[in-house]
């Protein structure tokens, strides 16, 4: 069946029908598309275009065809244009003639939008919520190895010491922010479009607030027309599904490389690693493979919707009928991305000997001297430069920072004083590094306490 076509003095073509049909992906929406239609049956009761045992028909037959569409069976040959239609014609097949008043006042535009905002309410809530484990198990693994050293990089040269659960509070705060960005996602789409037609609004009297009281909205849209021609709840959840795979996407990469033998800190479980066809010695890192390569697709996602809205006239155009595949698949990669993150997390083990060694053979140390001299009175610049040819003589003797005295390095450079020595030692220069955010241990172990006690306010 169609929902409109008296217009015509004949019907679409083959070829029209099977280009622009959609409902081999919008069908997910289905229970979305119930609840909103039994929830405009009963603003149809309210405004008088139903009476209540219509309205009670129509709820049932409602819920009949929910309970049918959870077999398979249930698409078997269908052919509907679209799961709105689909919906409708099982409606007619379980009410009657009453199932013709179900689309009173009401445009399959605004319907498409309440479908995909209820639809997106629930996905927003299942990101966060595996976001959220996922940052659980980064805190567990951080509780695990509390005074680990390693490295920081920049430009992936060591830089500096810091410690383990100081760098894995790192990605805590950039999964924190995508947990953010997913509320304020859902707050956009939490937003009731009914009432608003085609795109001049509805001509019947209903009450708005109580629709969006019913379906659990926390406000109605503001401009009809608005309404008709927006995506950007939809872009809005991209972006912010696109930036937490950016976040994994970096995680991965870095675990990768640190579980390589050339690393050597992590070693990550036989149940999310994988062997070779071919070489028998392999334990590949496919988990995170796969992760990284899955950032792609979702970003590729948000570009297309990008693109498919960015020259469209006001106010609804059919290319809008191409927000929903990017946006299924940007849903289902970035939950089962962030499903697959926590399981690498839970099975990683941190060989924590092999980055401490890295740290105490580098010169991480030499901002630590530097920072000495600086508050010995020495100038910052000069302090640097003086540092800058220790090192460079350390370098060119094949010395490590361990491998000097105190009283070499005195004669190196007499601002050098008697316990500069002791910031060879890595964990001695991070005990300066007190301040909020930094990684003296003090100030990690508040962190730690503190970021337990944020993602349990996430969680309640």
């Amino acid at each position: 069946m169609k929902l409109w076509g008296g217009r015509f003095e004949a019907g679409p073509s083959e070829i029209f029908e099977r280009f622009s049909g959609s409902l081999d992906f919008d069908r997910r929406l289905i229970d979305a598309d119930i609840r909103g239609s039994q929830a405009f049956a009963r603003a149809l009761e309210r405004a008088g275009i139903l009476t209540a045992e219509e309205r009670s028909m129509i709820v049932a037959a409602f819920d009949a065809i929910r309970a049918e569409a959870a077999a398979p069976a249930f698409y078997e040959g269908a052919t509907d244009e679209d799961v709105h239609t689909l919906v409708i014609r099982k409606l007619k097949e379980h009410a009657g003639a009453v199932a013709d008043k179900i689309h009173t006042g009401r445009s399959r535009n605004e319907q498409v939008s309440l479908d995909t905002r209820l639809w997106l309410r629930e996905e927003c809530d299942r990101a966060r919520s595996l976001l959220a484990a996922t940052m659980g198990a980064m805190l567990d693994l951080a509780a695990k190895y509390p005074d680990a050293v390693i490295p920081g990089y920049t430009h992936m040269r060591r830089a500096q010491a810091v410690l383990w659960p100081h760098y894995l509070l790192a990605y805590f705060e950039m999964f924190a922010r995508d947990w953010d960005r997913l509320g304020e996602a859902r707050r956009r789409a939490d937003v009731l479009p009914l009432g608003s037609g085609a795109l001049a609004g509805s001509g019947f009297p209903f009450d708005r607030q109580a629709i969006a009281q019913d379906l659990g909205f926390a406000a109605v849209t503001y401009n009809s027309m608005d309404v008709s021609g927006d995506r950007d709840f939809a872009l809005d959840f991209l972006y912010a599904a696109s930036t937490a795979m950016i976040h994994l996407s970096r995680l991965a990469e870095d675990w990768i490389l640190y579980s390589s033998e050339e690393f050597g800190w992590m070693e990550l479980g036989d149940g999310v690693t994988s062997g070779s066809s071919l070489m028998p010695q392999k334990k590949n890192p496919d988990s995170l493979e796969l992760i990284r390569g899955k950032s792609g697709r979702v970003l590729g996602c948000l570009t297309s919707l990008m693109v498919t809205m960015k020259g469209l006239p006001m106010t609804y155009n059919r290319d809008m009928q191409e927000d929903k595949v990017p946006l299924f698949e940007a849903a289902d990669q970035v939950s089962g991305s962030l499903e697959m993150a926590r399981a690498v997390i839970e099975s990683a083990k941190l060989n924590s000997s092999r980055p401490a060694v890295a740290a105490e053979e580098s010169w991480v140390v030499a901002t630590d001297l530097a920072e000495a001299l600086a508050r010995a009175g020495t100038p910052f610049h000069q302090a640097h430069q003086i540092v800058g040819r220790f090192v460079l003589e350390s370098v060119r003797k094949g010395k490590k920072p361990a491998e000097w005295t105190a009283e070499e390095m005195r004669e190196f450079a007499p601002e050098f004083g008697e316990c500069m020595a002791g910031l060879l030692d890595p964990r001695r220069g991070m005990d300066s590094r007190e301040l909020p955010g930094g990684t003296g241990p003090a100030a990690v172990a508040g962190a730690l306490a503190e970021a337990r006690e944020r993602l349990q306010r996430m969680t309640t």
